[in-house]
């Protein structure tokens, strides 16, 4: 059975966008980029909200010969990845390797997870609020921004208790730190 992994990058305070929606704070380094790059590896299909899906779907329109090393790495595990795009306003998902679905069903997801070879990953606050209720998550991988934003979109619900054991740490360059806690 594979693990379904949240990556997010939050800040200080548990935001992952401020009160305005803007996450330009969250700019990777290098070094932070490149593990990116290697959990994007590592997964083979990522199930992402609407907002997450706009975000990240600009990685498929990318030319590749024209990105720095790091980036065009992402881009390339990008493709290369599964993806299940979750919205009740969108019609169509146009991208390669894209499906959409307009409902979250925790059993579902539960098949994918004992059906799959390669870990899932989760993307989109609302989207993992609801995999998070459901005990769907079993990886929780944060990558906490020195910045405190004061607000915004939470990167973690409310009213939701999950006891966590530490697997590792690791400082980025850019002074931000990454947590991965795995379920207790």
């Amino acid at each position: 059975m594979a693990n379904l992994i949240y990556f997010i990058n939050s800040s200080l305070d548990g935001y992952i966008a401020d009160e305005n929606g803007n996450f330009d704070w969250t700019e990777p380094s290098a070094d932070a980029h490149a593990f990116f790059n290697d959990h994007q590896r590592s997964v083979g299909t990522s199930l992402i909200g609407r907002r997450m899906y706009e975000t990240m779907r600009v990685w498929d329109t990318f030319l590749l010969d024209e990105l720095p090393e790091v980036q065009r790495e992402f881009a390339e595990a990008w493709g290369d990845t599964d993806k299940v795009v979750y919205s009740t306003t969108l019609d169509t998902v146009p991208e390669p390797r894209t499906r959409l679905e307009q409902t979250f069903d925790p059993e579902v997801v539960q098949a994918m997870k004992d059906q799959a070879d390669r870990d899932l990953s989760i993307g989109g606050a609302s989207l993992a609020a609801e995999a998070i209720r459901a005990g769907l998550v079993d990886r929780y991988v944060l990558r906490l921004i020195p910045t405190i934003v004061g607000g915004g979109t939470r990167a973690l619900p409310d009213a939701t208790r999950v006891d966590l054991a530490l697997n590792t740490t690791r400082r980025f360059e850019d002074g931000s730190v990454l947590v991965d806690y795995r379920l207790r």
